[in-house]
């Protein structure tokens, strides 16, 4: 099931989501070697890039090893976006993505992320300027409208392709949704039938059925996996098993998951220290122990570890008490 973005060959199609404060470089390196197809970044600042802040230049950082990966830029001026594609084409990234999807209300309010979904006109002006600006492929990444009553997804969409996109991903929630309720599939379904370029469906897919449901209920040519590979980078790998063998894969053992936990905080201490590392750790270990036996417990002491040690313990001592 392999799919073409442009000139991109991805040898699958299993897409990691783009999270901020989530798909960081140690975390996306998991998921790649769980069988993640195609890498999303988390979004990253086009002004941020322009005037030269720090924490943004990290957010860049893409290693060899997790490639195929794209690189998502957010703002809403068609020339700082162009300017920024320019400056930053030669860094170590496949593919360009414009999120039109993001309802924090700091973006929103600047008419960035899921705001640009209200802007027909100004969505056509970014992705022609952009695509114009570099020869990596360019996509977006939309969601299904800015509210239930301005759905506007297909018309976007067809914007994009009109303007030089390469393929584009629908999250099938409104921006009034956040990320309540159900995901509407239909309106993916509804894109994939009106536009030529690939189509990538997000939106509630959380185990290998239903990631074989959203290709088969909407024809999409990919599966983008966000907030359900949190704690849980054996999705991608979960949905590979099931594609081959029809059979549900188990649950990680609490074992294998608190050997997960710790490879994935000593990746992160390496990535960023350990004061920031081990504390970055802490929302991913309330995730990695979800419905395991005692977790509430753990989860509770986990916001004092600030050490490898500390959480090595913690972890070790969970072990034994669920025996």
């Amino acid at each position: 099931m392999s799919l073409m973005i442009g000139n991109i060959k991805i040898d699958g199609n299993l897409v990691l989501g783009p999270m901020a404060g989530v798909t960081d470089l140690p975390f996306r390196l998991l998921c790649k070697e769980q069988g993640a197809d195609l890498i999303y970044t988390e979004m990253v600042s086009a002004k941020g890039i322009q005037y030269n802040n720090k924490n943004t230049e990290k957010l860049l950082e893409v290693a060899e090893g997790e490639r195929p990966v794209s690189l998502q830029l957010f703002g809403s001026d068609p020339y700082i976006m162009s300017e920024t594609a320019k400056r930053i084409e030669d860094k170590n990234f496949d593919i360009l993505d414009i999120n039109m999807g993001c309802p924090v209300p700091k973006v929103v309010n600047n008419g960035e992320g899921s705001g640009l979904m209200k802007n027909p006109k100004l969505v056509g002006e970014i992705v022609h300027a952009v695509s114009s600006a570099i020869k990596k492929p360019l996509t977006v990444k939309i969601r299904k409208g800015f509210t239930e009553s301005t759905t506007n997804a297909v018309e976007i969409a067809k914007i994009a392709e009109a303007n030089g996109a390469a393929a584009v991903a629908v999250h099938g929630r409104t921006r009034e949704q956040y990320y309540s309720g159900e995901a509407d599939w239909k309106i993916i379904k509804a894109v994939k039938e009106a536009v030529s370029i690939p189509v990538i469906g997000n939106g509630d897919v959380i185990t290998p059925e239903s990631a074989t449901a959203l290709i088969n209920e909407t024809g999409c040519d990919a599966v983008m996996i966000a907030r359900g590979a949190r704690g849980n980078p054996w999705i991608f790998s979960q949905i590979k098993e099931y594609y081959q063998t029809g059979k549900i894969p188990k649950k990680p053992t609490p074992q294998e998951a608190v050997d997960m936990m710790l490879r994935h905080a000593r990746m992160s201490i390496d990535y960023k220290g350990e004061y920031t590392g081990i504390r970055e750790m802490r929302k991913h270990i309330a995730w990695y122990t979800t419905g395991y036996p005692l977790a509430a417990k753990l989860r509770n002491r986990v916001n004092e570890i600030e050490s490898i040690e500390q959480l090595q313990e913690l972890l070790f001592e969970y072990l034994k008490s669920i025996g």
